[in-house]
Parts: structure tokens; C-alpha cells; sequence
């Protein structure tokens, strides 16, 4: 059971996050469900605490392969575990996929993969969850968006280096994506106004 100040802690972060969500959600049409804002504040505070994403297998704390959490929820028989099973996965996929895609990129791994994972697993509790089935089915929906808002709310403020100016720029460049073309002219960089197909 966590602590009071844990749990004080975990609220203080979820209230921050959900601030910064709500303010960048200010720029999309149509604009998320508020439960969908607060599911995803309390997300990244849950994942705040390093023992929500890591686990212990085999002898080592790592973080379990989204393809391997898709494999245990198919292969179990109870539907309230695979529930649990691809929440987690959904959840991870976001977490992982906004914040760290060039450390998944380096190794292959696309942001299309947690797309996939990600949004297959909200689509199906947006079917069979027995709670926030509108917030599951609007992540799925929306997933690669959202995921955008996410890395958002938790990179603004982050000192950003040459190479990951580079990264965000080959992102829009890919995406022709307005909110990465926003981040990039607030850290000074002049994009061109009309932009061909790449």
C-alpha cells in the first residue's frame, strides 16, 4: 500500500501533468474528453514511480517487451487479467512511444509499433473493459495524437540538444505535423512556409 506521501506525491504530479495536457489538448480539433485528459495525467504520474514500469523477470529489472504483454494477454483464460494485461500495454506503448522514440528508433522500432500495440489494446478494452470504456475507445482512436500531446506535455522545458532538434525536425518533416512545426519555431527554428511531399 503506498505511503500518504506517495500518494500526495502522485496526485501533485498527476495535477501537474493533467495542467499541461489540458493546455495543449487547447490546440486540437475536436478536443479530448476531460476523463481521457485526467486518465492520462494519472498515467503519467503512475508511471512517475519507476516501479510501474520496470519489473523484475528472469533475474533483472527491465521493462517487458510490449510483444511479449500481447502474447500474455492472449494466452491467458480470465477476461478481468487480459483486461489488466492490455491496459498495461496500452499504457506502456504510450509512455514509451512519447517519450522515448529515438531510443526505440535507434534500435529499429518504429512509432508506427506503438501505434499498433497501443491502439489495439484501448481498442479492445474500448470494447470489454468494465470501466472508462469511452476514455479506451477514444485513445484508440486517437492514439498516435495523443501520444503526441504526451510527449508534449512532458518535454516542454526539457533542454533539448542538437541531435534531438534534428529528431523533432525529421519527425515533421515525415508528419507535416502542425504541433511538431509549433515546437520546433518556439525553440528557433525557421521552417519554410510551404513544404513538398517527402
Amino acid at each position: 500500500m503506498p505511503s500518504v506521501s506517495q500518494t500526495t506525491f502522485e496526485n501533485t504530479l498527476a495535477d501537474f501533468f493533467r495542467e499541461r495536457l489540458q493546455a495543449g489538448a487547447e490546440d486540437l480539433d475536436p478536443r479530448p474528453q476531460e476523463e481521457t485528459l485526467w486518465y492520462l495525467g494519472s498515467l503519467l504520474a503512475r508511471f512517475g514511480d519507476s516501479g510501474q514500469v520496470f519489473s523484475f523477470d528472469e533475474g533483472e529489472l527491465s521493462i517487458r517487451p510490449l510483444a511479449l504483454l500481447y502474447r500474455d494477454a492472449v494466452e491467458v483464460d480470465n477476461h478481468y487479467h487480459r483486461c489488466l494485461i492490455l491496459r498495461q500495454l496500452g499504457d506502456l506503448a504510450l509512455f514509451m512511444g512519447a517519450l522515448f522514440p529515438e531510443n526505440y528508433r535507434r534500435r529499429g522500432i518504429s512509432r508506427d509499433y506503438f501505434i499498433g500495440m497501443g491502439g489495439g489494446a484501448y481498442d479492445y478494452l474500448g470494447e470489454n473493459a468494465r470501466h472508462n470504456r469511452r476514455v479506451f475507445s477514444e485513445l484508440a482512436g486517437r492514439f498516435a495524437r495523443l501520444l503526441e500531446l504526451v510527449a508534449a506535455a512532458c518535454g516542454r522545458g526539457r533542454e533539448m540538444d542538437a541531435t534531438d532538434i534534428l529528431q523533432l525536425f525529421q519527425r515533421w518533416r515525415e508528419s507535416g505535423d502542425p504541433q511538431l512545426a509549433a515546437q520546433l519555431r518556439s525553440l528557433g527554428v525557421v521552417l519554410p512556409e510551404v513544404r513538398g511531399v517527402h
